[in-house]
């Protein structure tokens, strides 16, 4: 790689790669500069969309120590790099290619595991994280609540079954 200005922008995708939770390879031929521009709001503040030249990411894929996705690297290309919740972004893809089949999802890369198109979308479906913690916080009250209601019948069950104990007692004992 002779020119400066190549170096540059391998070690700058090399960094986006190690800085990033995910990476969605998507191919978007066909798409307009607006329909982009639309894609790239809906991925949220947490993703950058970028058009790339393969061979460029190839290597700096490859120089981030990423090279499960040197197959997926035909085509015009474009990566989603996610430092956020990747299930967002996940989301903003699916549902924005189902509005422009143009926009085709390739695979990717999540926290180092390589991931397939359909990988990817059923990330999509899952709930975001913030929704998943309320989920199990609730979890872990109710389970909280149920314990604390199991320590308080003990004693009381204890103190019934005692005093059924004497009762029997008392009528075996006032019986003979």
């Amino acid at each position: 790689m002779a020119r400066p200005d190549k170096a540059a922008a391998v070690a700058e995708l090399a960094e986006q790669f190690r800085s990033s939770n995910a990476a969605v390879l998507t191919e978007y031929r066909g798409l307009t500069v607006a329909q982009l521009k639309n894609l790239r709001r809906s991925l949220g503040e947490n993703a950058q969309y970028a058009v790339v030249k393969n061979t460029l990411t190839k290597i700096a894929a490859n120089e981030a120590g990423i090279t499960t996705l040197d197959d997926l690297f035909n085509g015009p290309t474009a990566v989603a790099f996610v430092t956020g919740d990747p299930v967002e972004s996940a989301k903003g893809l699916r549902d924005f290619a189902k509005e422009n089949p143009n926009l085709v999802i390739k695979g990717g890369v999540l926290e180092g595991k390589a991931l397939s198109a359909d990988e990817i979308k059923k990330l999509a479906d899952l709930e975001s994280r913030e929704v998943l913690l309320a989920k199990l916080a609730g979890a872990f009250k109710g389970k909280q609540t149920q314990t604390a209601q199991l320590f308080q019948a003990l004693p009381s069950k204890l103190v019934r079954t005692v005093d059924a104990l004497r009762a029997k007692q008392a009528e075996q004992g006032g019986a003979e």
